[in-house]
């Protein structure tokens, strides 16, 4: 199939890092389209706690059985990115509540931008729709690996755990 025929969606997001919430995202899209890029946001306004390379790299590493799946990182709009990748779907992951305000107005000032790419919702499911990265860099200092696992995937832990220590000062392995 060429790739103008394909059906090609792009999931945008800083990945930073990765959640047990974006992966069932990432897994979900990968069964509704033939290829799936996910794109890693590179904005040079913000600190973020893992280089964009390091994102890449812990996304590569849990997503390796997605075969359709690709990372890329892009700099500047999402939905610019969406058109460079030849895409005409961007996927977003919601939230409850705390993020459907906010990706509401995004949607309609992308089609102002961009009008030819649609973008699709999907909320992560029910047990993971609270986790963000953010609450990930929140929790970590206090909390054991294992209580981590619940929130992010196992793989990159000790990525995290690298630059959070955790409550003893480093790896947090329960008995």
């Amino acid at each position: 199939m060429e790739t103008n025929q394909l059906r090609l969606a792009v999931y945008t997001g800083s990945f930073d890092p990765i959640t047990l919430g974006h992966l069932n995202v990432i897994r979900r899209a990968c069964r509704l389209v033939d290829k799936l890029i996910v794109g890693v946001g590179i904005n040079i306004e913000k600190q973020p706690l893992f280089t964009a390379d390091e994102r890449v790299a812990m996304i590569h590493r849990v997503i390796a059985g997605e075969h359709n799946a690709e990372v890329r990182t892009f700099t500047g709009l999402a939905v610019e990115f969406v058109r460079e990748c030849r895409a005409k779907v961007m996927i977003r992951g919601i939230r409850p509540l705390t993020d459907v305000a906010a990706e509401f107005t995004m949607l309609l000032a992308n089609r102002h931008l961009a009008d030819d790419v649609e973008t699709i919702f999907l909320m992560a499911d029910e047990e993971l729709a609270h986790v963000s990265s953010s609450l990930i860099k929140q929790i970590t200092p206090v909390t054991p690996d294992a209580m981590l696992a619940r929130f992010v995937p196992a793989a990159i832990i000790p990525d995290i755990r690298a630059k959070i220590p955790g409550p003893n000062g480093g790896m947090t392995r329960d008995p």
